[in-house]
Order: structure tokens, then C-alpha cells, then sequence
């Protein structure tokens, strides 16, 4: 593992009316590793997220991903940097297919035009194709070429995770945001999402930010941990030193 940073949160405070949803937050995260933050209910955790993937704008603080500032750049820009997320709230076109919602998913490395995609010569066939190939590579990764037709908002829960997770993959990212991944999953469900965060981190050499209540699986996987409580970060280290930090202990994770 690399202890380059390919993120940095510094001083990052962000509120609603009256309200502080983060106050002055700072972490790293390096490249080619597995970042868990952790905390109660009301944290502050997904506001992070939201912040780093240009959701919301803090107020105070700067948010650095390589040599960008994302605090400086357009939402809509930051998927292009490398950056993509999961929801909490499956995010999806309902009325698609698995295969229509990953290949949606490519448009930002599509470099071919509207009028040559309508006329559909060569070049635009060319890139579809690539495109194409791109998106069944990620199916089988996956595991859901036995849904690559099926509507998504007929799919069950858990595999409706886990197209997200390939329409996420889809943008080739260099860091994955992923907002409780295993939320409302049965144990066989979260134990296949756990095998695909891995390889997804392992085999695709992928930075991972990950939110997550299952204690067990944050403390399993991640290589280190960020704590929030109120907004605040009262945590910061390995998974072994979050388990001994007596602040953590008393705010989240209660006694064994």
C-alpha cells in the first residue's frame, strides 16, 4: 500500500441553517487502500461522501483529490477526475436494463459526437463496441450476466446493489465512494458484497471509501478507520487501534 494520498479532507466544515453537519473534519486517504467511516446515526458520515463527490459545498475547508481541488470543481465534473459513488438509496434507471444502466454509465469516456452516433459510421460503432465489451467485462465480474436483460426495478434488493455497484465500476474509477453497500442485505447477500469490495480493491486496484454499520466486516477489510460522532472526528487509525480508542468505545462501538 502506497502512503502517497490520493485524497485529502482539511478542516472541512459544512451546516444547515444552524446546524453542524461536519466540523472542521480532516483525514487522508492513501492510494490502494480500504478507508472505512464509521459512526452513529446523524454522524455526519454520508455528508462526507457528499462533500468529496460535490453533493453539497462546505462551507469551510478544502477537499483535495490528487492535484484538484474539489471543493473548486463542478459537481458534474468530478466523475470525470475518476471519482464515482453508490447511494444509500439505490440510485438507478428503474426502467432499464442491468446492461442500459452500465453502458448509461460510460457516456463520460464516449468521445464520439451525437451526429455520429445517429448517422452510426464507423467511428461511433467502433466505440460502442469497446464500450460494450467494457460493460460484459464488469457483468461477469459481478456475477449478474443472468440479469444483464432484466428491468432493474423488477430485481430483488440485493442484486440491484450490486448493479450499482457495476454502474460505479463502469466509470472506471481510481477512488470508489460506497455509502453502506450491504444495507438491508441478508448474511449471504453481504457476504458476496464483501468478496466484490475486495476484488474490486485486490484485482482492480481500486481506492475504496467505505460507510458501513457491520462492525465485524469494517474491522475485517478496511486497512484504516475514520470515526465521526456529531460531525466531529473523535477517531482516526488501524482498525485495532479504533477497537481500543476509549472515546470510540464510549460515542459508537460500545463495550465487548
Amino acid at each position: 500500500m502506497s502512503h502517497e494520498h490520493i485524497l485529502d479532507v482539511r478542516n472541512v466544515s459544512l451546516s444547515f441553517g444552524g446546524t453542524n453537519a461536519l466540523l472542521d473534519v480532516s483525514f487522508g486517504v492513501r492510494r490502494g487502500e480500504i478507508r472505512a467511516i464509521i459512526g452513529p446515526n446523524g454522524a455526519g458520515k454520508t455528508s462526507m461522501l457528499n462533500c468529496i463527490s460535490g453533493f453539497y459545498r462546505p462551507q469551510k475547508g478544502e477537499i483535495q483529490f490528487k492535484e484538484t481541488s474539489l471543493v473548486q470543481t463542478p459537481p458534474h465534473k468530478i466523475a470525470g477526475l475518476g471519482i464515482a459513488r453508490t447511494f444509500q438509496n439505490i440510485a438507478l434507471y428503474t426502467g432499464l436494463s442491468t446492461l442500459n444502466n452500465l453502458m448509461a454509465a460510460r457516456h463520460i469516456h464516449m468521445k464520439q459526437t451525437a451526429l455520429d452516433s445517429a448517422i452510426y459510421w464507423g467511428r461511433a460503432q467502433k466505440e460502442e463496441v469497446q464500450h460494450r465489451e467494457f460493460v460484459e467485462e464488469i457483468i461477469d465480474f459481478l456475477e449478474i450476466a443472468h440479469i444483464r436483460k432484466a428491468t432493474v426495478g423488477a430485481l430483488p434488493y440485493g442484486l440491484r446493489k450490486r448493479v450499482e455497484l457495476g454502474r460505479a465500476l463502469a466509470l472506471e474509477p481510481e477512488l470508489l465512494l460506497l455509502d453502506e453497500p450491504m444495507a438491508g442485505m441478508n448474511v449471504e447477500e453481504k457476504e458476496d458484497m464483501a468478496r466484490f469490495i475486495l476484488d474490486i480493491y485486490e484485482r482492480r486496484g481500486v481506492t475504496i471509501v467505505l460507510i458501513e454499520h457491520d462492525m465485524g466486516l469494517v474491522m475485517d477489510i478496511s486497512d484504516r478507520v475514520v470515526v465521526l460522532d456529531f460531525g466531529r472526528k473523535i477517531g482516526d487509525g488501524t482498525p485495532d487501534e479504533i477497537k481500543n480508542d476509549e472515546r470510540v468505545i464510549q460515542a459508537y462501538l460500545g463495550q465487548a
